[in-house]
């Protein structure tokens, strides 16, 4: 072989050595590719609106006396405990005194006349068999005899009505609960049905919230939960009472929630969130769609193991898909990490480095 050739074929071999040794080492000195990462952040699908209202008792009764007079004594005051039967309030009996005492004597001449009548119809009788009488004069006394028991049967009535009266002179508690409110003092003249105290009962409580007539709908297939701005639990709720007219100033429906296991923290005229849930409770996440891959064997994530940084590749239940996001109901857990941009270009088992970290959660 000519000499220039062998130089040509060692040249060309050194090239070739010294183009694979760069190779080996740009191969050697490839990096970890740099990801996208996003924390996972599960939060229920359902929709919560609130509202916030007030505690209120479900049954609250104005108790009054049914009868007007001059309020003697008022025995309690707001915040007392009373119990069915109580006395709360009395008036002066002096004028119903009087008055049983007039009625009791009519009663007595009621009672006088009749037997007169009675005796007078008797002996008209006795003289008609004679023939000293006319039929037309028995039955005038007979008829006097009727007319004079109806006014005793009345007097009878009419002491009855007052004996009652004398009882409506106390006035006492329709069922346990506490004083909400007075509307008297002593001395006060008061007419029937006149508001004197006002009690609450305690063994079934309420909120009550307005919503506006744009949110009613929030009240259909809602869960209701109860929380105070005092502090303490959480309670269930119910919608009870909706408004069928809506306030005329504020344009809202005042809307009355049961909280059956409201206990004795849980006081009249506290202030209170009423939360509205809707949908499904279920724990989401909801993340970018490009965290998305799906090359025909059904939707996956890339969730990157802690200690290592390498890729897994995870298949996930993609429950619905929003304009940018993906929500994602199953195969992924609170916090991990997972790759959010060129997915398509990774591969299971890849190690990487996390460029970014955001949340994919459900805000």
């Amino acid at each position: 072989m000519p000499l220039t050739m062998m130089k040509r074929v060692v040249l060309l071999g050194a090239m070739a050595l010294a183009l694979a040794a760069c190779q080996d080492e740009e191969v050697a000195e490839r990096p970890d590719p740099v990801v996208r990462v996003a924390t996972v952040r599960l939060s229920p699908l359902a929709e919560t609106r609130t509202y916030t209202g007030t505690i209120v008792p479900r049954t609250e009764v104005a108790e009054a006396f049914r009868v007007g007079g001059k309020v003697a004594e008022r025995r309690v005051d707001v915040g007392d405990a009373v119990k069915a039967g109580e006395v709360l309030a009395r008036l002066d009996p002096v004028d119903l005194n009087l008055q049983l005492e007039q009625q009791r004597a009519a009663l007595t001449a009621a009672r006088a006349s009749l037997t007169k009548a009675e005796t007078d119809l008797e002996r008209a009788r006795k003289l008609f068999k004679r023939g000293h009488v006319t039929q037309a004069a028995l039955d005038a006394q007979a008829l006097a005899v009727d007319e004079t028991r109806s006014r005793f049967e009345q007097a009878e009535r009419a002491v009855a009505l007052a004996e009652n009266q004398m009882g409506y002179a106390e006035l006492t508690a329709s069922f346990d609960g506490v004083v909400s409110a007075v509307g008297v003092e002593a001395g006060q003249v008061v007419s029937p049905g006149q508001m004197v105290v006002s009690v609450a009962r305690l063994d079934e409580k309420e909120v009550e919230v307005s919503i506006p007539e744009s949110r009613l709908a929030d009240l259909e297939g809602s869960t209701a939960e109860v929380s105070l701005w005092a502090g303490g639990g959480i309670y269930a709720a119910k919608v009870r009472e909706i408004a069928p007219e809506a306030n005329g100033t504020s344009r809202t429906y005042p809307v009355r929630f049961s909280v059956p296991e409201a206990d004795e923290s849980v006081r009249l005229g506290m202030t209170a969130t009423v939360s509205l849930t809707k949908g499904d409770p279920s724990p989401v996440a909801r993340i970018p769609m490009t965290a998305v891959l799906d090359d025909g064997r059904g939707p996956v994530v890339f969730v990157v193991d802690p200690p290592s940084n390498e890729l897994k590749r995870r298949p996930v239940v993609v429950e619905a898909y929003q304009s940018r996001n993906a929500i994602i109901a199953e195969g992924l857990e609170e916090g991990e990490k997972i790759v959010t941009l060129g997915v398509q270009k990774l591969q299971e088992g890849e190690r990487v480095r996390l460029a970014e970290i955001q949340s994919a959660s459900a805000d």
